[in-house]
């Protein structure tokens, strides 16, 4: 099964938790400092709230589209690479509590998406990028020397 992912960047996490719970009737699926993930069945959706400085607004952090296995995601990069877009891989990276195997694509307006597989769970949220590029604990990462910052991924962002 295949579900949206919608990460939001959320200055109250616990209050953010509540309203979701609320929202959407179930639990999350995963706290860890910091962090918070629903994986809700109806509809298919994994909402993902990473706790970001007080007193900012809410806003959507990245997007991202799960998929069940490996060959998904290398499927997805052939195929968007194959269109003309750049793409960013990253197998075996440990983020927000998982590790995963991904690739990054742009959009048009420069939101960041993910096509990713969670292959276990991971005691952090820290990354190390194949570019050599350490992530922070809040998965936020920074440019890679000798990409642009349009041709950046940056992990959970």
């Amino acid at each position: 099964m295949s579900r949206v992912q919608l990460a939001l960047r959320v200055a109250d996490l616990e209050g953010s938790i509540d309203f979701y719970r609320s929202l959407f009737g179930v639990e999350p699926a995963k706290r860890r400092p910091g962090y918070a993930n629903f994986a809700i069945v109806e509809p298919p959706l994994k909402l993902v709230l990473i706790e970001g400085p007080a007193g900012e607004p809410t806003a959507m952090d990245h997007l991202g589209i799960e998929v069940e296995t490996t060959d998904e995601v290398h499927a997805a990069t052939e195929r968007l690479s194959g269109l003309g877009l750049f793409t960013q891989v990253e197998d075996d990276t440990t983020c927000c509590y998982a590790l995963q195997d991904k690739v990054w694509v742009h959009g048009p307006g420069r939101e960041p998406w993910e096509v990713y597989t969670v292959k276990a769970d991971a005691p952090d949220a820290t990354s190390i990028h194949p570019v050599g590029v350490s992530a922070q604990a809040s998965c936020e990462c920074g440019v890679p020397a000798g990409l642009s910052e349009e041709g950046a991924v940056e992990c959970c962002r």
